[in-house]
């Protein structure tokens, strides 16, 4: 069949969905309250709802090297073609992402190597917002952990741990949110490298989570806290979201990784079953 009978018929089938695709649509719209929807009947007892922990994946989000991290170039449009497609050049480490166990190893597992079973996770949220209003540098330490156990119970099995600093809140000014001083050096929360030996020696966390561009905190001069985690087999998270909306604990976390073969990460689409 020839590009344009292929193009014609497409558009055929796009025209005559219409209807179909407005209803859609707006009973989904109605569905929706922020970045909360209603639950779907068949989802686990004791979830009531779903929180996007994502932001927008866009040229304009900050990236850790200060460079767009997407590119997208349309290749088709709906007026000439009948439908739309874009190519998209992306950075795997930018918006809401994967740190893949390759990331910072030489043989660990790409991001379609991440087993299944630890993307589906308790969601345990540590709270340092209140210090790091005060000094950007915080991290998340060892007492935090304690304090957070201490209060909620063991941290389960294959969680993932996420440091909530308030950070994403600064997503919209990338000089906020990266906070880089006089002589380049950024300034941001993120995980010292005691709380994560802490959590590779006491718990079986699949990953740890953070709300800014880094496990490792702004001034880092060695990626200690990358190098700890990532090459023992367990994943990151970056530039994580709404963590101000789920509880300490309790709410379960489902990570749509990428599946790219090779990949040492990417964007991911992040949810929080409460």
């Amino acid at each position: 069949m020839c590009d344009v009978c292929v193009m014609n018929a497409v558009k055929d089938r796009m025209l005559s969905r219409r209807d179909f695709f407005r209803t859609t649509a707006a009973v989904g719209a109605a569905a929706t309250l922020g970045g909360m929807v209603a639950a779907p009947a068949a989802m686990a007892a004791g979830h009531g709802g779903v929180f996007d922990m994502t932001h927008p994946l866009s040229p304009e989000f900050p990236t850790f090297f200060g460079v767009p991290g997407i590119s997208m170039e349309p290749q088709f449009n709906f007026a000439e073609h009948g439908f739309n497609l874009m190519n998209l050049t992306i950075n795997e480490h930018t918006a809401t992402h994967i740190d893949a166990p390759l990331h910072f190893s030489a043989d660990g597992n790409s991001v379609d190597e991440i087993p299944v079973s630890d993307l589906v996770v308790p969601l345990c949220v540590i709270d340092i917002a209140a210090k790091a209003a005060e000094n950007p540098d915080a991290q998340v330490t060892p007492d935090d952990l304690k304090a957070w156990i201490a209060a909620n119970g063991a941290i389960p099995d294959k969680a993932c741990v996420a440091m909530h600093s308030g950070w994403a809140a600064k997503s919209g000014d990338a000089a906020a949110f990266v906070g880089n001083d006089a002589d380049g050096v950024k300034h941001f929360p993120g995980f010292h490298i005691e709380a994560t030996q802490m959590l590779l020696e006491e718990t079986t966390a699949a990953a740890i989570a953070v709300d800014t561009l880094s496990l490792d905190y702004g001034p880092s001069p060695d990626f200690a806290t990358h190098y700890a985690w990532l090459p023992a087999g367990r994943y990151g998270i970056e530039n994580l979201a709404g963590l101000d909306q789920v509880p300490a604990a309790g709410a379960t976390l489902v990570v749509g990784a990428p599946n790219h073969v090779g990949g040492t990460g990417g964007p991911a689409r992040i949810f929080a079953m409460v």
